[in-house]
C-alpha cells in the first residue's frame, strides 16, 4: 500500500513514530536516501518493511553506509510496487462522438461512404494523429441512427486529430470524379447531428472482436457527479472488470461530459453479439443494484434518468 510521503515522516519525527514505528536514526538515513538518483517517495507502514528497517538500524554490525544501502534496497521493492500500481491506473482518453439523424437519403449509401472513408481514419490512427475510431449503426434505442467516434490521449490531440481528419477528407473529396460528387454525400443523408466530447478514465479493454455495443446516456445531478464517479470506481468497476476478464464483454467504460448536450455521463459495453452483451449487462445490474445495496441506490439518485442505445459495430 502506498501512503504517507516520506518527507512528511522525515520532517515530523513524532508523526513517524505514530505511523511507521520509530527507528533510531531513520530520519538521518532518509536524508542520505534523498541524495540518491531516485529517492523513495513513499513511507510504507507494514510489518515486513518496519521489521527490516528496525533490524538493520539497531544492528551494530552495519556501517552507516551499509545501513543506507540496505534500507534503499528494502524500499526499492516497495516503491517499485507503488510505481507499478500507478502505471496500471487507466489513463484518461478523450472521445469525440458525432451522433447522426439521417433523413436525407439511403442509410445504405451513408454506410458505403463510411466504408470508403475507413482507409483515411485508419491512416490517421497509424500515423499517431488519433488513437482509435469507430462507426456504429442504430439497432435499438433513441433517435440517433449513426454514430461516428474517434479518440485521443489528450484534448489537444483530439482537436488536432479532428482538424487533420477534416483536411484529409477535403483532399479526398477533391479527388472524386464529377460523377461521384453528384451523388448524395454523407452530410446530405445524415443531415442533423449532435456532437459530444467525452473523457474516460474508468473502464477496461479485453480481448476478442466487438460486434455489438450498448450505451447508456445519463442525466445527472451536476453537483454530485464526482460522487457518482467514486461509486462507479469503487462499486461498479470491479463487477464489470470481472465480466471482461471472463470474456463475457470485450470492453466497458464510464465517461464524463466535456462538451456537448444534456447528457452528463456515458456508460459503454461491447461484446461479441447483442445477446451476450445483454446477458452480461443483466448479470452486472443484478450485482450493482442488488436489493439493499446503498451504493447502487445512491448512484441511481445522482444519475437516474437515462437513455439506452444498442449499436451494431460496423467499423
Amino acid at each position: 500500500m502506498c501512503i504517507t510521503p516520506v518527507w512528511a515522516c522525515h520532517q515530523e519525527e513524532h508523526q513517524l513514530s505514530q505511523q511507521c514505528g520509530y527507528v533510531a536514526g531513520l530520519p538521518v538515513i532518509w536524508s542520505k536516501l534523498a541524495q540518491l538518483p531516485s529517492p523513495p517517495t513513499t513511507c510504507v507502514c507494514n510489518i515486513f518493511v518496519y521489521s527490516t528497517l528496525q533490524g538493520i538500524s539497531m544492528s551494530s554490525t552495519f556501517s552507516t553506509a551499509a545501513k543506507t544501502l540496505a534500507i534503499a534496497i528494502a524500499f526499492s521493492g516497495v516503491t517499485q510496487s507503488c510505481l507499478a500500481q500507478e502505471e496500471e491506473a487507466p489513463a484518461t482518453n478523450y472521445i469525440y462522438g458525432t451522433y447522426y439523424n439521417c433523413s436525407g437519403g439511403s442509410l445504405m449509401r451513408a454506410d458505403e461512404i463510411t466504408a470508403k472513408d475507413a482507409a483515411i481514419w485508419d491512416k490517421l490512427v497509424k500515423d499517431g494523429a488519433l488513437t482509435g475510431w469507430g462507426y456504429y449503426a442504430h439497432h435499438t434505442g433513441g433517435q440517433w441512427q449513426r454514430l461516428n467516434w474517434y479518440s485521443a490521449n489528450s484534448m489537444e490531440q483530439l482537436i488536432d486529430g479532428g482538424d487533420a481528419a477534416d483536411e484529409a477528407f477535403d483532399e479526398a473529396y477533391k479527388a472524386l470524379s464529377e460523377e461521384e460528387k453528384a451523388k448524395p454525400g454523407f452530410g446530405a443523408i445524415c443531415n442533423r447531428h449532435d456532437d459530444y466530447i467525452w473523457s474516460r478514465s474508468i473502464g477496461k479493454q479485453g480481448k476478442g472482436e466487438s460486434k455489438a455495443a450498448f450505451s447508456v446516456y445519463y442525466l445527472c445531478d451536476v453537483s454530485r457527479e464526482a460522487r457518482a464517479d467514486e461509486i462507479v470506481k469503487e462499486h461498479m468497476a470491479p463487477i464489470f472488470d470481472k465480466l471482461v476478464d471472463e470474456g463475457k464483454l470485450t470492453s466497458w467504460g464510464w465517461a464524463s461530459h466535456e462538451v456537448g448536450g444534456w447528457y452528463r455521463k456515458l456508460q459503454t459495453m461491447t461484446g461479441a453479439d447483442h445477446k451476450s452483451v445483454l446477458k452480461a449487462r443483466a448479470e452486472a445490474l443484478a450485482a450493482v443494484y442488488a436489493e439493499g445495496n446503498k451504493l447502487g441506490e445512491e448512484l441511481t439518485e445522482i444519475c437516474g434518468t437515462h437513455t439506452d442505445y444498442m449499436w451494431n459495430v460496423v467499423h
